[in-house]
């Protein structure tokens, strides 16, 4: 499985604080059955200022670390970049890494505020899809609006947004809303991937095995390992010359 949104980089965000917590984390992938995960720091403005430079700077350490204790996950990297009118200059300095490409646009992982949508959404995402920028939300099921009412996503959607929903929301390991908000985009055939959105062992590891058989239920078993496989693979197979579909058993 390709895990297309996961906080395993070091001391860089929310996620592991140490290497040696990065490499746990790595392993419990592994064991998951996890064999390409591109790591996505946060991009928040005021909060975590990262770009593309240090995050390919650590990610590089970490894999190096990886092949030293024979831990088979091979790391591409992104950023999970939240809702800004920064977002405009950051592309032009080239700070932001991309997931990858698809139907010719590169994507970028965007994530909304956790309460709401807020005005002028539209606006940026119709700016991103027009420089061939293809957004794709990350956990909308756990934004507050969204919770509420699944139709406020439909806008999005209808401008051309994919959907990155969480294996654990899927599973209930968010509660009961989330769990609701992610099983009602699955049955509108809303979600294009899902992922692990790994921060760290203890609640929150980098686990899809859970969400896809979760999953499963509501769309079936092909479609399911379809979320966690086929089509991460279409996102980001540009970032591993040596991926195939094998990587997607």
């Amino acid at each position: 499985m390709i895990d297309v949104h996961c906080h395993l980089l070091p001391g860089i965000d929310d996620g592991p604080q140490t290497m040696e917590e990065s490499i746990t984390l790595a392993q419990l992938a592994v064991q998951n059955g996890i064999t390409h995960a591109v790591v996505t720091p946060h991009i928040h403005l005021g909060r975590w200022n990262n770009e593309a430079i240090t995050i390919s700077h650590l990610m590089n350490q970490l894999q190096m670390r990886l092949a030293a204790a024979n831990i088979p996950l091979q790391l591409g990297m992104a950023a999970e970049v939240r809702l800004d009118a920064q977002i405009m200059q950051w592309l032009a300095q080239d700070k932001i890494p991309f997931l990858g490409t698809y139907n010719g646009k590169r994507v970028m992982l965007l994530e909304l505020p956790h309460a709401n949508i807020p005005l002028g959404t539209d606006n940026l995402i119709s700016w991103l899809l027009k420089r061939d920028i293809q957004p794709l939300i990350a956990h909308p099921e756990r934004n507050k609006e969204i919770m509420r009412s699944v139709d406020k996503i439909r806008p999005l959607l209808r401008l051309g947004c994919l959907l990155q929903v969480t294996a654990g929301s899927v599973a209930g390991l968010f509660g009961k809303p989330a769990q609701r908000c992610a099983r009602e985009l699955l049955d509108m055939g809303a979600v294009f991937v899902l992922a692990s959105d790994a921060h760290n062992v203890q609640n929150r590891p980098p686990d899809l095995i859970s969400g896809r058989d979760a999953a499963s239920e509501i769309v079936g078993a092909e479609m399911a390992h379809q979320l966690v496989t086929t089509r991460p693979f279409e996102l980001v197979a540009s970032q591993f010359s040596a991926l195939n579909h094998s990587a997607s058993r």
